[in-house]
């Protein structure tokens, strides 16, 4: 386990699960009716990254239908969120090794969790997102058109910011079909905290669906 999973998984694991305890449901649909406008048919969500189930719960009251599954690396949030919520697959492990079927879910997603992977493991996990994903990828983070690191509780290497959206599109066979900026000034309540979306869609399902 790497030195940012380490931290996330163990030793920030309950002063964060008090920080998604409380959140705006309301503000919450708003921000994920911004996010997937223009996406169609989701049946299947996978979380990669829940904590104790923020998105989830959102989901719940924005695609009631969907069937739900996560992934989440600290056994504490893990079974928080296992025991309010029903899920079709619910892993406790990093994203790379979870084992879940591959091009199943039409939509695989993230918030605030690809900007904790090491810029070297980075690729590797979206790879991973990616090849669970049968329709749509998309994720929320912190923009920088310039890639660093942010200094986050007194360490240099638990945070990192980049053009997530444009480091996808180089290295995955998609299509942007939306993206945006969820201002924290409205959307601090929900847990977003300024967060900059993308969504792609996978290029061999638009192949097989459309042509």
């Amino acid at each position: 386990m790497g030195i940012q999973e380490q931290f996330w998984s163990k030793e920030y694991a309950e002063e964060y699960i008090e920080r998604n305890s409380n959140f705006d449901i309301n503000s919450g649909v708003e921000a994920w009716s911004k996010i997937l406008k223009n996406t169609h048919d989701i049946k299947s969500v996978l979380e990669c990254g829940c904590n104790i189930g923020r998105n989830i719960e959102l989901l719940n009251h924005y695609l009631p239908e969907s069937k739900k599954s996560i992934i989440e690396l600290s056994p504490i949030p893990y079974e928080i969120v296992t025991k309010k919520y029903d899920f079709e697959y619910s892993v406790n492990s990093s994203i790379l090794e979870a084992d879940l079927p591959n091009n199943y879910f039409d939509l695989v997603f993230t918030t605030g969790v690809l900007i904790h992977i090491h810029p070297d493991k980075l690729l590797e996990n979206m790879q991973k997102m990616y090849d669970l994903s049968k329709k749509y990828v998309a994720f929320g983070e912190i923009f920088s058109r310039v890639p660093g690191h942010v200094h986050y509780r007194g360490r240099d290497d638990l945070l990192f910011k980049r053009d997530f959206g444009r480091f996808f599109i180089e290295h995955f066979d998609c299509r942007p079909i939306d993206y945006g900026f969820l201002w924290g000034h409205y959307y601090d309540d929900a847990g977003f905290d300024d967060s900059t979306y993308w969504v792609f869609e996978k290029l061999d399902w638009l192949l097989i669906h459309y042509w």
